[in-house]
């Protein structure tokens, strides 16, 4: 391929058989935590933290199960903190 010439784009059926092995397993682990989580009692037994965590995990599917565009991003920035300009004193990092 020359400079200037585009990669040939994929198609969603090339996407889906590549990726479908690898996807149908972090489905099935995804699944068998929650499993044992609803197993062990539920968001009710969960420490203030922790029902956080939970709750943000409700959310992650939540996104993952939509149709609308751009789910990576909304999932990055869903378990991203949020900008502090400070951010280096808070972590002891002096700047140079």
């Amino acid at each position: 391929m020359t400079a200037g010439e585009s990669h040939p784009q994929r198609t969603a059926d090339a996407v889906l058989e590549e990726s479908f092995l690898q996807l149908r397993a972090k489905l099935l682990e995804i699944g068998a935590t929650l499993d044992r989580l609803d197993r062990c009692g539920g968001a009710g037994e969960l420490s203030g933290a922790n029902s956080q965590k939970r709750a943000l995990l409700d959310q992650a599917l939540e996104i993952v199960g939509s149709e609308q565009p751009d789910r990576a991003e909304r999932l990055q920035q869903l378990f991203s903190r949020e900008y502090q300009q400070d951010w280096r004193q808070k972590f002891g990092i002096g700047s140079d």
